[in-house]
Formats: structure tokens, sequence, C-alpha cells
């Protein structure tokens, strides 16, 4: 998503331009084929560029017009096109995009704070920084378990052809040899028979779930099981927790600065996070101020919250810094997810290696050990 800067001079008298063929454009496309049209990575380009133009004096209506006339995405620019017709009718922007399922009431609340203060254009700074943020996040965790991923890909590729090919090979030496197996042999040779027998079961099973859960993840039973399970996990569980943290942080940090209260900040923030201990983390917290506590308070009520969060929050509240205190705890909780996750990809892959040999290495000696009985017999 990108935009000319010298169109922005024809505010008055705006004439449409033919956009004009640029090749980087076409190596950083993002492709929309099965998710939303307005994905994280396009709202991050809108509401930058969105930003920009209005800081340079440009009207809303030329800036969408400028923005909707240089985007290649068609699904993107229908989006845009419904926007500017309705900006046009009279209607503002936060109640346009409240009638798109692509945006959240997160952002329709933090635009039409922007809106009645007159500060539309530092909102949309914000938003475009908190998506960043957001993709950052994201890209980290992404990049942390690529390489580990292909790993494991390819060697469960190599033990399923053992399984299925070298395996059965041997065992047909056997049964020509009579040679009575160890256990272990044994355990590998059934196990051999389950891949090549039930193998393409699995295989359906396993296409079943992918196809599934779009649908499993819109039952809060899953949710809630899958996130627990997540909390759960060596290492990996706590990468989860401080990514939700980070989020959370950020977009405080932004509400907090648009002047919203913390009650309806909270009830935002739940609304956009589908994690589900965070989402019940918030409700007690929620609970616990309108009761008539303090945020730190109802922050205690929860393990996921550190310590170091309570603290910072409570001095926020006593010296009404709590803008300043979830910005830097945000720049904290960004540096340590960046921090785990290179650690994360540093521990995992010579654990995976270290498991894969094991398991082939398991694999060889059971079918050699045979080979060596047999060998003894034969001599």
């Amino acid at each position: 998503m990108g935009f000319q800067l010298e169109h922005i001079e024809k505010q008055k008298g705006y004439e449409k331009s033919k956009p004009s063929f640029d090749i980087n454009s076409i190596l950083t496309k993002e492709l929309v084929v099965l998710k939303k049209a307005f994905s994280n990575k396009t709202k991050e380009s809108f509401y930058a560029e969105l930003s920009i133009l209005l800081n340079s004096g440009i009207s809303l209506k030329a800036a969408l017009e400028l923005l909707t006339d240089t985007h290649k995405n068609k699904k993107v620019k229908g989006i845009l096109n419904q926007i500017l017709e309705d900006i046009v009718s009279g209607k503002s922007l936060s109640e346009s995009i409240s009638s798109h399922k692509d945006f959240t009431s997160y952002e329709y609340q933090s635009l039409r704070i922007g809106e009645e203060t007159g500060s539309i254009a530092n909102i949309t700074e914000q938003l475009g920084g908190y998506f960043h943020r957001k993709n950052e996040q994201r890209k980290q965790v992404v990049n942390a378990l690529t390489y580990p991923m292909i790993i494991i890909s390819t060697a469960v590729l190599v033990v399923i052809f053992m399984l299925n090919f070298v395996v059965p090979m041997f065992t047909d030496i056997f049964k020509q040899q009579n040679v009575e197996l160890p256990g272990i042999t044994k355990f590998v040779v059934a196990l051999s028979d389950v891949i090549s027998n039930y193998g393409w079961m699995f295989i359906m099973i396993i296409l079943a779930l992918i196809i599934c859960l779009p649908w499993l993840n819109k039952h809060a039973r899953y949710k809630k099981f899958r996130d627990l399970g997540l909390m759960k996990v060596p290492i990996f569980g706590n990468v989860i927790i401080k990514m939700q943290l980070a989020q959370f942080t950020q977009a405080m940090t932004l509400l907090t600065a648009s002047k919203v209260p913390v009650v309806e900040s909270i009830k935002l923030v739940r609304q956009m996070i589908s994690f589900y201990p965070l989402n019940k983390a918030l409700d007690l917290v929620v609970q616990a101020i309108l009761k008539g506590e303090t945020m730190s308070s109802g922050l205690k009520k929860s393990k996921l919250f550190d310590q170091k969060m309570i603290a910072m929050i409570k001095v926020a509240e006593e010296t009404n810094q709590t803008e300043y205190m979830f910005k830097r705890m945000n720049e904290q909780y960004n540096a340590q997810l960046q921090q785990q996750s290179k650690m994360l990809s540093t521990l995992l892959e010579p654990f995976i290696i270290l498991f894969v040999g094991l398991f082939v290495g398991f694999i060889l000696i059971a079918m050699y050990l045979p080979m060596f009985k047999l060998s003894s017999i034969m001599g």
C-alpha cells in the first residue's frame, strides 16, 4: 500500500492520476486470499499513510481518494471506496468503519475519540504504530519457529519413509530366515504396520482438523482449552504470555493517551484480545474497579500479571502517569519478547536434532540387532 507524496499539493481541484508501474509494489504486495482484506499488515500501512496525509494538511476526503486510487488490491480498494462514499454522504470515519467487519470496536472507539477531540491525525498515527508493533511481535514469534518447524517436518517425513519402506524390507528378510525378533524390533515392526495400514487415516484426521480450525476458533470451550494448554508449554508458553501482555500494554498506551476512562479502555482491550486467560483476568480487573478498588488491586487478582507490572501501575495511579507507565511497560515487554524469541529458536534447534537422531538411531538399532543374530547363526 503506497502513495505518492507529490500529489498532496493538489488538494484543491484534486485530479485522479493513473498509478505508475512500480516493481517494488508488486514484490511487496500482500496477498489476501484466505484472510480478511484489511489484515493487520494492511492496517499498519493504511493508518500510517493516512496520518501522514492528514498531518500535511490534506482533507480526509482527499486523503482517502489518494489512498484508494493508489491501492492495487481489489478487495481493499472496494472497502476504501465504500468508506469514501460514506464520508461524502456526511458520515464520520469512525461511523463508516463500524459497518465493516474487518475493523474492530477498538479502532472505532479510538477514531471516534480522535474526531471528538480534533486529534484524528494523531490517533491514526498511533493506530499505525500499534499495528506495526503487533506485526513485529508476530514476526518475531514466526521467525523463531520457522526453522524448528522445517526441521520437525523433515524429520517426520524421514521417519515415515523409514517405517513405511525401509522397515518392511528388513521384515521380509527376517520372515524368510525365521529369525526370532527381540522386543525392540517387534515394537518398530508393529509401528511400521500401523503406519502402512492406517497412515491414510492419520492424514485425513490432520486435514479435517485443519479444515475445522476456523470453526473451532469460534467456540469458547476450544479457545479456553487451547489457550490454557499453550500457557503450560515449557518456554513457548512464557513467550505467548509476554506477547499478550505486550499487546495489552500497547493498547492501553493508545487508549490512555486518548483520555479514555480506565474501565472503558480495559473493556475495549478485552474485545480486541482473544486470549482466554487474559480476557478472564481483565474481567476481574473491571469488577474490582467498579467496586471502587484501584486498577493495581484488580491486577493482583490474577497470576497472569507479574509483580513488576502491578507495582508500576500502582506508582502510575499515585503520580497520574498512567500513559507513561504503560508505554514503558510495552517497551520492556517487546524487548523481553524479542530476547525470548531468539532464545526459543536457539534452544529448539539442538533439541529437535537430538530427538530426531535418537529416534532414527533407535529404528536402525532395532533393525540391525536381528541381522547380527542372523549372521552369527549363518556363521
